[in-house]
């Protein structure tokens, strides 16, 4: 004889109704390619932590954080800027290697060589604050990780107004943005954290934990599940 299915409490419908809600907050940009290798850690963390805590929702919340804001509007030479930035084209190679190294465990693949232009963020940060504005979070994280992928792996200069509006329609988004309402309905961060962030990628759990740098996914996993039972 099977034992009856129990029956759910008044409390416990609310409960099983209600999901327990964490926010994840990324600082970034997209000349970094840490805040890529981030990103995919992050994905894979996000992905593991659904199969372990299925009673969870995830809310993660994009910040921009413009690592070179004086850029020209039209961008500046890519190789000729790093050159002079590391003092040399040696320096340049170690540090791509480093990064390579790095990308290898998020399944990346930077191709430096493609890039031409080191571009002005603004207008990329701007299509993500609209995604926010007008879209869904699975149609905004899918246009980070488009903008992320057509200048790393495929060279393309994100300063480009017409590329970026591809990109958006592409994540079945407007292709035009209105002129300036995008960053006013970027949610901004508390100022005591954006405070805090001296380098991205930058990430918040449930605005009681940090961590800085591209972590593993199991040090990002780790984190949130510190967030849950604080």
């Amino acid at each position: 004889m099977h034992s009856p299915e129990p029956t759910l409490t008044v409390a416990d419908r609310k409960n099983a109704a209600t999901p327990t809600l964490l926010t994840v907050e990324v600082f970034f940009d997209f000349v970094c390619p840490w805040c890529l290798i981030g990103k995919r850690q992050l994905d894979a963390a996000v992905g593991r932590l659904a199969r372990l805590r299925p009673d969870v929702r995830l809310q993660v919340v994009w910040h921009s954080h413009p690592l070179l804001p004086d850029t020209p509007v039209g961008g500046l030479p890519y190789q000729a800027f790093y050159v002079a930035r590391l003092g040399s084209a040696e320096a340049v190679a170690r540090r791509r290697a480093q990064v390579q190294q790095a990308g290898t465990s998020a399944g990346i693949r930077f191709d430096f060589e493609r890039i031409t232009v080191l571009p002005n963020t603004a207008a990329a940060h701007a299509r993500v604050a609209q995604a926010a504005a007008q879209g869904t979070e699975a149609q905004q994280a899918r246009l980070v990780d488009q903008i992320f992928t057509a200048y790393f792996l495929d060279g393309k200069d994100i300063g480009d107004p017409s590329l970026l509006a591809q990109l958006a329609l592409e994540c079945g988004l407007p292709g035009e943005v209105p002129g300036g309402a995008a960053h006013g309905h970027e949610r901004h961060p508390h100022p005591r954290v954006r405070h805090l962030v001296n380098g991205v990628p930058y990430f918040v759990f449930g605005a009681a934990l940090a961590i800085s740098g591209a972590a593993s996914s199991d040090a990002l996993l780790d984190a949130m599940l510190q967030a849950l039972d604080a």
